[in-house]
């Protein structure tokens, strides 16, 4: 797909609504990808990015850490741009800093407020591209058939029955990242998907043609599940490769982790982080 430096007018007003979903897909420590629910990103100028931050998370710490992302910006009519840009710096103050809280949203929360901005300058974008709903039906029809064909396996239960019951959900929406081969996280959505049992994840390749044409077998990657009630869950693993020609690809995913993305207690669940002791000063 063409990629381009800037956005236009009508990206920027888009990407301005407040109904919007707004994603961000970061590096771990280990060079994994992260993939994460960033609401409030929007457009600033036409080659710079903001987002505000309310809670903490993964991400925040890994943007710091390495400046490259990838972002997805999906509206109310499953319209989407998705590109890739640099996190350049963050602050506590200013007229960014104020616009994001007169939001409704903010303004009137007596619970959290923005208290970070940031500000990323923009690489590559997209043009803006739709979602097929007949494609979707037919993708989340042969998911759901290639995992329950997959049979069931002595797996380890890196998913809990509230996360597969979410994942398996028809009208949640999903979306996946991994790391390009050039280093950057790549972000793509990927609603048609199936848990297969606790440690497995079946996808199949018919969100949009060609966004997924850059995955390969063997990558690892991250997918975020969430529902309109913003239930959500990310799990991540080994990508196993694609199977079948066109639309009716499908491939598997070996969980290993899964992380919390609702606030406000962001963290790992599987595998299980040990308990420590609180002390008392």
């Amino acid at each position: 797909m063409i990629e381009r430096t800037h956005l236009g007018e009508d990206d920027i007003l888009a990407l301005a609504s407040d109904s919007k979903l707004g994603f961000l897909a970061t590096r771990d420590p280990d060079g994994r990808p992260h993939l994460t629910l960033i609401t409030t990103l929007q457009a600033r100028t036409p080659t710079e990015l903001t987002w505000g931050q309310f809670c903490e998370g993964r991400s925040k710490d890994n943007v710091r850490r390495d400046p490259r992302t990838a972002f997805l910006v999906m509206n109310l009519r499953k319209q989407w741009w998705r590109g890739r840009a640099t996190w350049t710096r963050g602050a506590t103050e200013g007229e960014d800093f104020e616009s994001y809280n007169r939001k409704p949203l903010f303004r009137y929360n007596s619970y959290f407020g923005i208290h970070t901005v940031h500000f990323m300058d923009l690489v590559a974008v997209t043009p803006r591209a739709g979602l097929s709903m007949p494609r979707i039906v037919a993708g989340s029809l042969l998911a759901a058939t290639v995992a329950r064909a997959s049979g069931r396996r002595r797996a380890a239960p890196a998913m809990n029955d509230w996360s597969r019951a979410l994942i398996d959900r028809l009208d949640t929406l999903k979306f996946i990242a991994w790391i390009r081969p050039d280093g950057w996280p790549e972000i793509a959505p990927v609603i048609p998907a199936s848990t297969a049992d606790a440690a497995r994840l079946v996808l199949a390749d018919a969100a949009a043609p060609g966004v997924l044409d850059g995955l390969a077998a063997g990558a690892d990657v991250a997918v975020l599940t969430m529902n309109l009630a913003m239930e959500s869950v990310v799990v991540a693993g080994r990508f196993g490769g694609f199977r079948g020609v066109g639309p009716l690809r499908a491939g598997t995913i070996d969980v290993d982790r899964v992380y919390n993305s609702m606030p406000p207690k962001h963290g790992p669940i599987w595998p299980q982080p040990s308990l420590e002791p609180v002390a008392h000063p």
